[in-house]
């Protein structure tokens, strides 16, 4: 494929993780990519590989006008944009009672809105062209809230609703949306890129407090591969119906749905009770 013709990838938070594997593997597929990262000398090398049909700019997805900076230089070089992978982004770990106020907001800002602003800035160019595709990286905290990450979860349920709402909007447009929903990675997730809390209250030792243990002495050893990843997020972009979610991962696919089940068991045990909080038909 002529490279000037291929598509046109920008994907946030490619230092290292997802972010950096699916680059990688954008480009072996003889793509374009705009690779950003808030170091930009950590993706330098991604600059060399791909020569010209790379594009890497400083983006910290929190400032708007770096935002709007980047999505100009990519118009300027690119003229489109056809895949936007909204992969910026850390956990933060804490009981839910000893959350920091500034970590739990400095991670929304990360983790939503600047999601946000970045999806805004590049809604326009894709609306124009009625076509793309945005992929934002969610969790399987995005369906489960677990112990010891309520604020992180609490930040991936927000992009899951936002999501469908901006499905729903977009897909008259020609405009997919997909939340892509990882369980354990062997990314730098639960590494380098994870912030804690430490949770001192003895309460909370077998639920946060395990959970906080637990996550620190797998770092490294989780079976998902982010290689395989990045292939299967490539793949589900060559479809004509892409899904809404894609859970990757054993673990995450159980643990999914796991959760959809007794969610809609307990919607079912609950229904008459739901169902009596309407007027009555009869208008009694």
């Amino acid at each position: 494929m002529d490279s000037s013709s291929s598509p046109v990838w920008f994907i946030t938070g490619c230092s290292t993780g997802f972010g950096r594997a699916l680059a990688e593997r954008v480009l072996a597929r003889g793509w374009r990519v705009v690779a950003t990262a808030r170091d930009v000398a950590a993706i330098a090398p991604l600059a060399e590989a791909g020569e010209d049909r790379v594009l890497t700019l400083p983006l910290d997805v929190t400032r708007h006008d770096q935002v709007d900076a980047a999505v100009q230089a990519t118009t300027a070089r690119f003229g489109r944009i056809d895949v936007l992978v909204n992969n910026a982004g850390y956990g933060y770990q804490s009981s839910v009672e000893e959350g920091v106020d500034a970590e739990i907001r400095a991670q929304f800002e990360a983790n939503v809105f600047g999601l946000f602003d970045l999806t805004r800035a590049v809604l326009p160019h894709m609306r124009q062209a009625r076509s793309g595709h945005i992929l934002n990286i969610s969790s399987v905290a995005g369906f489960v809230g677990f112990p010891g990450s309520g604020y992180y979860a609490a930040t991936k349920h927000a992009v899951e609703g936002w999501s469908d709402a901006l499905a729903s909007e977009v897909e008259p447009l020609g405009i997919k949306v997909t939340c892509v929903e990882p369980g354990p990675f062997r990314t730098d997730w639960a590494g380098r890129s994870l912030k804690q809390t430490q949770s001192r209250i003895a309460d909370y030792a077998e639920t946060a407090g395990a959970r906080l243990r637990n996550t620190a002495e797998k770092s490294g050893t989780q079976v998902g591969d982010p290689v395989r990843a990045g292939d299967a997020m490539i793949a589900l972009t060559q479809e004509s119906k892409p899904p809404r979610h894609l859970v990757l991962g054993a673990w995450g696919v159980d643990a999914v749905e796991a959760k959809l089940r007794a969610t809609l068991s307990e919607i079912e045990t609950w229904r008459a009770t739901s169902l009596a909080t309407d007027f009555p038909a009869d208008g009694a």
